[in-house]
C-alpha cells in the first residue's frame, strides 16, 4: 500500500524546477532478477524525460535496488545510504528499492531518515509517483503493496540495450518455502508471465541487438502459459518459440528448481539448439536429514538421478549449483554428504555460502544453530573441492573448438572478453571483430575462472553451434 511516513526528510541537491531530479544512478545488490528490475527501472525513468548518471555523484536521484538474502547485504545498504551524504550537507533524493524495501519498509525511515522513498520489487511502477509525492510532501514515501505482475504493464517498452546479452524476467515469487529463505515474504507467490509479453519483450530485446536471452525467475522452470493457440505450455514451449525468432542465438535460463526440472525441459536441452549447454540447479546440501529440516523437495538420490537424465539429453552440458554451509543442526557426516553429491554431480562451476539467519524465516529459530567457526572452515573445504572441479571442467574444454559471443572490452589492448556455451569467460584477441559479435575460437588455455582463445573466423550467419 503506498503511503508516505511522519519521517521527514532532509532537505535534498534534488532540482525543483520541471519536476523534480534530471540524473539518475541505479545500484542492483544480489540476484539477476535485481539486475533486470534496476534495467527496468532505468527504462522507466528515462522515458519520464530522466537521464542515467555515468555515476551516483553526479546524480540527483540514487536508487538503492536491495537483496535481503544474505544479513551483510543487508548492512551494506544502510552503509551506502550514510555514504550518499555529501561534504556540504545536501544529498541526493534517495530511493531503497527491492527486497530489503519489501521486508523492512517502513522501518528504513525510522532507521535511516534520508531515505526519500522505500519501494518494493512488485511497486517499482510506480516509482515517479513516489518520487512526486516525497518531493510534495517531504515525506518517505512507502509502497511495498504486493499484487500480481501489473508492473510489467505499466513499464515502458525495453529499450536498446549496451550489452549483446539480456535478461528478461519471466517468473516471479516462490510457493517453496525453504525454511531459510525470505523470497516467498519479498517477492510473493509464484506467478508466471503472460506467453504473448514475454514474446513481444523478447522480439523488442531482439530488434535493439540483443544476441543472447537469459530467462530469469526465483524458480523460472515452474513457468507455465497458454500460447498463441491457447495450449498450456512448460518453460520448454516458450524456449522451443524463442529460438524460432531470427536474429536471436543463444538462450539461457536462471535459476531452476528440481521439483519442476521436467522431462520436457530435459528434452529440449536435447533438441533446441540455441539453448546452451548450461544448468544451474541448486541442490544446497547433500544430507537428506538437513534438506527435510530445510524443506526442499527433493533428496540426494532424486536430485542425481535427474542430473543424469539431463546428462544423457546433453553429454557436454555445465551443471553449476548453490550450497548451504552450517545449517542449523548440521553435523560433520551432513557436510561430509555434501561433499559427497559435489564429488557425484562434478560441476563446472557453483556458488556456495554460509548459512545466514534471517528474520522471520523458520530456520532463524531452530536449535544447534552452528558456530561461525565451523562454518568457516566447511565452508573453505567446499570451495576448494568446487574450486578443483572448475578448474578440472575449463580444462577439459582445452583444444575444443567453440563459438563465444564477445561482450566487453578485455584489459589488454585488442582483447575482448566474450562467454563459451558453458558460460565460461573467453580472452581473445580478434582483428576486425567486435562488441556482439559471434566468432569461431580454438580454446588454448585455461584458469580456474577464464580461458584464452585463439580467433578463428568472424560468424556472419546466423547457424549457431552448441
Amino acid at each position: 500500500m503506498s503511503q508516505s511516513t511522519d519521517t521527514l526528510v532532509p532537505p535534498s541537491s534534488v532540482p525543483d524546477a520541471e519536476g523534480g531530479p534530471r540524473r539518475y544512478f541505479v545500484t542492483s545488490f544480489g540476484c539477476q532478477m535485481n539486475v533486470y528490475d534496476g534495467e527496468r527501472m532505468g527504462e522507466m525513468l528515462s522515458a519520464q524525460g530522466m537521464q542515467a548518471a555515468d555515476q551516483r555523484e553526479d546524480a540527483d536521484l540514487v536508487i538503492l535496488n536491495t537483496c535481503h538474502i544474505r544479513e551483510k547485504a543487508v548492512a551494506r545498504v544502510y552503509s551506502d545510504i550514510g555514504r550518499l551524504k555529501r561534504e556540504d550537507g545536501s544529498k541526493p533524493m534517495i530511493a531503497v528499492a527491492g527486497c530489503v524495501a519489501q521486508a523492512e519498509g517502513e522501518e528504513i525511515a525510522r532507521r535511516a531518515p534520508t531515505v526519500d522513498i522505500v519501494v518494493g520489487p512488485q511497486a517499482y511502477h510506480r516509482l515517479p509517483q513516489l518520487i512526486e509525492q516525497a518531493r510534495s510532501t517531504r515525506k518517505t514515501a512507502v509502497d511495498t503493496d504486493m499484487p500480481a505482475v501489473t508492473k510489467f504493464g505499466a513499464l515502458p517498452g525495453r529499450a536498446r540495450q549496451p550489452r549483446p546479452s539480456a535478461f528478461l524476467t519471466v517468473q516471479e515469487g516462490c510457493d517453496k518455502f525453504c525454511t531459510y529463505c525470505v523470497v516467498p515474504y519479498t517477492r510473493g507467490a509464484e506467478i508466471s508471465r503472460p506467453f504473448a509479453d514475454l514474446v513481444e519483450e523478447a522480439k523488442a530485446l531482439v530488434d535493439g541487438g540483443v544476441k543472447e536471452i537469459t530467462l530469469l525467475g526465483q524458480n523460472v522452470n515452474a513457468w507455465t502459459g497458454d500460447d498463441a493457440s491457447g495450449r498450456s505450455q512448460g518453460l520448454e514451449g516458450l524456449i522451443e518459440v524463442l529460438a524460432a525468432m531470427p536474429g536471436l542465438e543463444r538462450i539461457r535460463y536462471t535459476t531452476s528448481h528440481p521439483n519442476d526440472m521436467t522431462d520436457g525441459l530435459i528434452a529440449a536441452h536435447r533438441d533446441i539448439d540455441k539453448l546452451m549447454p548450461y544448468l544451474h540447479l541448486p541442490v544446497q546440501s547433500g544430507s537428506d536429514r538437513i534438506l527435510k529440516a530445510m524443506n526442499r523437495s527433493h533428496n540426494a538420490a532424486s536430485y542425481l538421478a535427474i542430473i543424469d537424465k539431463v546428462r544423457a539429453a546433453r553429454p557436454d552440458i555445465a551443471l553449476s549449483g548453490d550450497f548451504i554451509v552450517g545449517f542449523p543442526g548440521e553435523t560433520e557426516a551432513d557436510f561430509q554428504a555434501t561433499l559427497d553429491i559435489v564429488r557425484a554431480a562434478n560441476y563446472a562451476q557453483a556458488y556456495s555460502f554460509k548459512y545466514s539467519s534471517r528474520p522471520g524465516t523458520p530456520a532463524a529459530d531452530m536449535e544447534d544453530q552452528i558456530s561461525p567457526e565451523i562454518m568457516d572452515e566447511r565452508l573453505q573445504r567446499l570451495q576448494s573441492l568446487l574450486g578443483e572441479q572448475q578448474q578440472a571442467f575449463n580444462q577439459t574444454t582445452v583444444g575444443q573448438r567453440t563459438r563465444v559471443l564477445l561482450e566487453r572490452e578485455g584489459r589488454k589492448p585488442g582483447q575482448l572478453v566474450g562467454k563459451s556455451p558453458w558460460l565460461q569467460s573467453v580472452h581473445v584477441v580478434a582483428p576486425g571483430a567486435g562488441i556482439g559479435d559471434l566468432i569461431d575460437v580454438e580454446l588454448v588455455s585455461a584458469g580456474p575462472n577464464s580461458l584464452e582463445g585463439q580467433a578463428l573466423a568472424l560468424v556472419t550467419d546466423l547457424e549457431v553451434i552448441g
